[in-house]
């Protein structure tokens, strides 16, 4: 029953395959608690919302995180949606869960002037992997997207004579991002080289020396090497990349609208949260530029 729940998340739901693999770890679990491991039947359809509390408690007692509880909360929740659409059910316990309310932490970023010098180092552009690193923090930078889009990212997709590429974002979502002639320019020296050493490839953008598609671990580790030393972020990562586009394009000018599509938001709150962080950097910098902002009172 849990896998053709993931069967039809992954086939019709177009979930990611993230999000697949974490509804199965939870649905899994559950099903392990309510049969005691094993010694009694799994049969969800007789399970009622103390059941599900329950179990949920015992996750919260065990030490899960607030996130991890309302995941947790999710997973039953869309699972008992599949049973009733499928007719399994008459009703949806887990509805009445109710979600921790969560604090909305401002996303991590790298400051404009650190991530430029990053980008703007010197390397040896004849060593293949050196260049393919640095493409790779330009890239998710300049462009905005996400570590599974890069990694998936055609080569028939980069087209840098009109600056732009198309990514296949969540839910399989194409959207078209432009980039800028310096960006371009790395791009094809990239593709020269990439060209030139590499005989038989796959169709990916991006390519280890063995001709076969990057993972997103060894993206992660690119990134953090590229960046550690010279950014001061408390996380290095390539989403940390994606919060410095968003934030950078807001502080330069950019509309909010212009960078929800660019980011591939399909809601606008989402990318709102952009623009606290750039009301914090205003305060910081009017604190430390303007006579009077620290001038005592009396």
């Amino acid at each position: 029953m849990i896998d053709a729940f993931l069967i039809y998340m992954r086939c019709e739901l177009n979930s990611s395959a993230n999000t697949v693999e974490a509804y199965r770890r939870d649905l899994l679990q559950w099903a392990d608690f309510v049969t005691a491991g094993g010694r009694s039947e799994f049969r969800p359809e007789t399970l009622g919302l103390p059941d599900l509390r329950k179990w949920i408690l015992s996750v919260a007692r065990a030490g899960a995180g607030q996130t991890t509880v309302r995941r947790k909360v999710q997973s039953l929740r869309a699972f008992y949606r599949y049973l009733l659409r499928m007719g399994a059910v008459a009703s949806n316990p887990a509805t009445d869960l109710t979600l921790p309310k969560l604090a909305k932490p401002l996303p991590v970023f790298v400051r404009q002037e650190e991530t430029n010098a990053v980008i703007d180092s010197e390397f040896d552009e004849s060593d293949y992997t050196q260049l393919r690193d640095k493409l790779i923090v330009n890239m998710l930078y300049s462009t905005g997207m996400r570590c599974s889009e890069l990694t998936g990212l055609l080569d028939k997709a980069v087209d840098s004579a009109a600056g732009e590429l198309k990514v296949l974002g969540k839910r399989n979502k194409e959207r078209i991002i432009p980039f800028g002639a310096e960006l371009a320019q790395m791009i094809e020296k990239y593709r020269a080289l990439r060209n030139e050493l590499i005989a038989v490839r796959a169709p990916e953008f991006f390519l280890r020396p063995t001709g076969e598609p990057l993972y997103r671990k060894l993206v992660y580790n690119i990134v953090h090497r590229e960046l550690g030393g010279v950014a001061h972020a408390e996380r290095l990562s390539p989403h940390v990349l994606r919060h410095s586009f968003a934030t950078d394009m807001l502080n330069n000018g950019a509309e909010l609208t212009a960078v929800q599509q660019l980011l591939g938001h399909a809601s606008l709150s989402t990318t709102q949260i952009y623009t606290h962080i750039s009301y914090r950097e205003l305060q910081q910098n009017y604190q430390q530029a303007h006579p009077r902002a620290t001038k005592k009172g009396g």
